[in-house]
């Protein structure tokens, strides 16, 4: 079978798009190929810093002919309709038509058409193109002569304004080769914005500029091995990661392992060469964490840290370079240990700056006593501050000063829920964004919390207090990990909390694509701190405490469910991440199924699911009966955690037998009650156990009795396995009813009353899951 070598040759693609990238070429012609009628047997990508390549096994030589039916109107239908068939058919006369008889609808027409399979050579030509004029880069440019105004032409090239070619960096040479191993194979020929596809490579920038003729991905990937690059990214990454250990050690040192750091730095090289270059050991005297941000940051380079001492680090760095140089890279690690050295200095100013004190103490003391800070403690010197000059964080939403207000007082609610120590809690929340204040922070925003967390354990500060200056930010992406501590929990909760409700009262939601403000973050943030710590915590509340900090109106109830819809989408994503299937998360969502809120239901579960016994119990507030704590069922669904559960226990059941078995007779259930109550036809308010006639009926009522009760009880005890186990017991009783039992009985009391007890079916089974949104 052929295969097929693709490759898109460019100047340099930003690091952070390259994998990405490589995927969605893959994707993007795959698919293609596929739907053309194309299958293949294997596809794998590649990318380097100039280049994305594409190799894909198994292709056959041409698509498969295609047989189609396209029925057509009776053959005494008027005339007109046999003629707008023809048109859709592709036929020239009636006489092409096959005619089909069917028992009940008569003789009509059928157009038999057969699609004539295409050289796989066409089809790429055709694909290739179209892929790369409308590839989804998330920044492009357009560069040249052809992206001049249209009607002017620049050295015979006719300007083609915003239709030119738009790519991540200036296209330079396509490749594309097909054919199978036993023989030559052909270039595809197709050309993009005049850059014609041919069988020509390049290779290092620097060390192999040549041109190198290839014929498929062996004798191409070992051409391009021996002029300097090195193809598979992961390659690069494994060689970086081992040289930089070996060399380190080879000095008496460990490398500080950052696999982001890593996964940039190969996409800056074609042929990696690791070397170590140095820095003044009096620079170590700045925290480590400036230290490992600044040659991270600014040199893209790796610290190393004393041998077998976990937190000591060594003045030496790792560097990576893109070329074998003449002397041995010597040179280019002495330039990079001078820029290093220049951006220490500067760090070294902006600590000592941060360790003075702040002048003008007396302009800070009514910010202090507000905030009941000790201004001896720089820290607290820098939280006055922030209050003290108003520093804007939304116009809409006030100061920074009067946000940290409000997340502490929030923080201070949220305390108790979560078992953490309220006055800890508000601490830490005020003290959370006092490091933007600080020169450090100024000069590095990536170190925001770090520093905080910093600058607390220097002046004194309590350690869970220090940990969530830290920690509150965190989680800021799906891998990154979410706080433990209690109070580090208390305070990133009030803190993305504020926010949400914050912009959401000002309608400031996100729209498509665009998200200015983080708010899906925030959202995911919240759900994986709940839901990764075992927190039972009703939303509805929560976001009712955080609107009475705010100067302005508190949201209307309208955008608390909206804002609860959209928490209930996050939580789509984050279930089906982890592999929940959607139509269970939707299902009991539907249900309104977690209508336990432990506001106001008696229990609550700290971080690593402890329970905290000694939490309050508030009773249910005057809202309770408000759209907010509505879901589809009618029930509460603003406790995230119990949403999370029910849909594991509702998976596990349904990978049952008895489970499968429950879910075709609930259904079967259901779209009776439906079908009847369309018709109009009468349901009993009750079952009366006087109608029954058949002993299948009086037995499925005595389980739909015994199963709600046992069901219910384990519901309040959280046992949702336990509900699921007692909804089981159903699984008999309901297959024996509908196989003795007919609902449609000609006595009107009997049949009402039979309905009736479908209906307690679909109710006793709604208590955990809205069955008839499940499939199967």
């Amino acid at each position: 079978m052929p295969d097929l070598l693709l490759e898109l040759r460019s100047e340099e693609i930003p690091a952070r798009m390259q994998r990405k990238a490589a995927g969605d070429l893959k994707k993007l012609l795959t698919d293609a190929l596929v739907e053309a009628g194309l299958t293949y047997e294997a596809a794998r990508e590649y990318w380097t810093p100039r280049r994305l390549t594409l190799d894909i096994r198994g292709l056959p030589p041409r698509s498969k002919d295609v047989r189609e039916e396209i029925k057509g109107p009776s053959t005494k239908a008027p005339e007109q309709a046999i003629q707008g068939f023809l048109r859709k058919a592709g036929l020239a006369s009636v006489a092409e038509a096959h005619v089909h008889s069917d028992p009940k609808k008569g003789d009509f027409y059928v157009a038999h058409i057969v699609k004539q399979g295409r050289a796989a050579e066409e089809i790429i030509a055709e694909l290739v193109p179209g892929i790369v004029r409308a590839f989804p880069w998330p920044k492009s440019m357009r560069w040249g002569a052809a992206s001049g105004p249209k009607g002017l032409s620049y050295g015979g090239i006719a300007g083609q304004g915003g239709e030119a070619l738009r790519w991540v960096r200036p296209l330079q040479s396509i490749l594309c080769t097909f054919g199978p191993e036993t023989e030559e194979p052909v270039v595809v020929d197709f050309e993009v914005d005049g850059i014609r596809s041919g069988n020509v490579t390049y290779g290092h920038r620097f060390h192999a500029p040549g041109p190198i003729a290839v014929r498929r991905f062996e004798d191409y990937a070992a051409s391009l091995e021996a002029a300097k690059v090195v193809l598979d990214a992961d390659r690069r990454k494994q060689s970086i990661l081992a040289d930089a250990k070996n060399l380190a050690f080879a000095n008496g040192l460990d490398l500080v392992e950052d696999e982001g750091l890593l996964e940039e730095v190969a996409g800056l090289v074609e042929w990696p060469v690791v070397l170590m270059g140095e820095f003044d050991q009096d620079f170590l005297a700045i925290p480590a964490e400036v230290i490992r941000l600044t040659i991270r940051a600014n040199q893209k380079c790796f610290v190393t840290r004393l041998h077998g001492e976990a937190e000591s680090l060594s003045n030496r760095f790792i560097l990576v370079s893109n070329i074998e140089a003449r002397d041995g890279g010597a040179e280019i690690a002495r330039g990079n240990g001078k820029v290093v050295r220049a951006r220490l200095s500067d760090a070294v100013h902006f600590w000592k700056t941060d360790q003075a004190d702040l002048p003008d103490l007396a302009q800070l003391q009514a910010s202090a006593e507000k905030f009941g800070l000790d201004l001896a403690r720089p820290l607290d010197q820098r939280m006055a501050r922030l209050d003290h000059l108003d520093v804007t964080f939304h116009a809409k939403l006030g100061t920074q000063g009067e946000r940290v207000q409000r997340i502490t007082q929030l923080a201070r609610e949220i305390a108790p829920l979560v078992g953490a120590d309220a006055d800890l809690a508000a601490r830490a929340a005020v003290l959370a964004k006092a490091d933007l204040q600080t020169e450090v922070v100024g000069e590095f925003p990536e170190l925001q919390g770090a520093m905080g967390r910093k600058y607390a354990l220097l002046q004194g500060e309590n350690a869970s207090v220090a940990a969530a200056l830290e920690e509150h930010y965190k989680p800021q992406g799906p891998s990154d990990r979410v706080p433990t501590d209690p109070v580090s929990v208390a305070v990133a909760l009030a803190d993305k909390l504020d926010t949400l409700v914050g912009f959401w009262a000002i309608d400031e939601k996100p729209t498509g694509s665009k998200d200015p403000f983080a708010l899906r973050r925030a959202a995911l943030g919240v759900i994986r701190i709940l839901v990764e710590n075992g927190v039972r915590m009703g939303l509805a509340d929560t976001w009712r405490s955080a609107t009475k900090g705010f100067s302005s109106a508190s949201a209307p109830n309208d955008s608390f469910g909206d804002l609860l819809s959209f928490f209930h989408d996050r939580l789509k994503v984050y279930l089906r991440d982890k592999g929940a299937r959607h139509d269970l998360i939707d299902a009991v969502l539907a249900s309104g199924a977690a209508s336990t809120s432990p506001l106001w239901g008696g229990r609550t579960e700290g971080p690593g699911g402890g329970n905290h016994a000694d939490a309050p119990t508030p009773t249910p507030p005057a809202g309770a009966g408000d759209p907010l704590h509505k879901g589809e069922g009618g029930a509460a669904n603003d406790d995230l955690l119990t949403i999370v559960r029910r849909v594991e226990a509702l998976g596990s059941f349904l990978d049952t037998e008895d489970g499968r078995n429950l879910l075709a007779g609930t259904k079967r259930a259901a779209n009776i009650l439906a079908a009847e109550e369309k018709k109009g036809t009468a349901v009993a308010d009750a079952v009366d156990p006087a109608l029954f006639r058949e002993e299948a009926e009086k037995n499925l009522f005595a389980a739909v009795n015994q199963a709600e009760k046992n069901a219910g009880q384990a519901i309040r005890n959280e046992d949702f396995s336990g509900a699921m186990r007692a909804l089981s017991s159903l699984r008999e009783p309901v297959d024996s009813f509908f196989e003795k039992v007919l609902v449609n009985d000609e006595d009107q009391a009997v049949r009402a009353n039979r309905l009736a007890l479908l209906s307690r079916i679909r109710a006793a089974t709604g208590e955990v899951a809205d069955f008839s949104r499940i499939a199967g």
